[in-house]
């Protein structure tokens, strides 16, 4: 099963994602699209994080060229975000899916100039989400769940699904959760 990421924002990506996987295989689906966004850079790479240093380069590809082209940013403009859309599609007659939520997430911080942690992927070791002293990936995996962009919009997703019951009885189990746990500063 094949699809075209080519739509123009997060959204789009995650829609045609989730829609192409519940027609094809006539079952509930989630699409999801991310990036990473700077702010000096007017939000670049944006929808194109995996990409945009084409096919063969690696996480560390790109993250060591992102890294170069940081390199002379002044420490006041070095905002950075994780954004992430997810879509979740339902099969329906004639196999043709349709829609039925979609939630945003999205992380505001910066990066730094130094890599840090080895945990994470992708920009995780260069990011540090506000409010906190580590980058995500210096976190411990709960903790950065619980911070990310998809721990955001996937919360953001099930708060919008609770009216609807008989799509979660059964097939969803929250944990309980007020914050990240205590040992990953601030």
């Amino acid at each position: 099963m094949a699809w075209e990421e080519d739509g123009p924002d997060y959204a789009s990506n995650a829609l045609i994602k989730a829609l192409s996987v519940a027609s094809a295989l006539g079952g509930f689906a989630l699409g999801d699209d991310s990036g990473f966004e700077i702010t000096a850079l007017g939000g670049w790479p944006g929808i194109a994080s995996a990409r945009w240093l084409g096919p063969g380069a690696s996480d560390e590809d790109r993250l060591t060229a992102l890294m170069e082209r940081l390199s002379g940013l002044r420490p006041g403009r070095r905002g950075a975000a994780f954004v992430c859309a997810l879509a979740l599609a339902a099969p329906a007659d004639g196999g043709t899916a349709t829609v039925v939520a979609e939630a945003t997430g999205r992380v505001d911080g910066r990066f730094t100039r130094d890599r840090r942690g080895a945990g994470g992927f992708g920009y995780d070791p260069i990011f540090i989400p506000r409010g906190f002293s580590r980058t995500t990936g210096e976190m411990a995996p709960a903790a950065k769940d619980w911070v990310s962009h998809r721990g955001a919009a996937t919360r953001e997703l099930l708060r919008l699904l609770e009216p609807a019951p008989e799509l979660t009885k059964g097939r969803v189990r929250r944990r309980g959760g007020g914050g990240p746990p205590p040992d990953q500063g601030g």
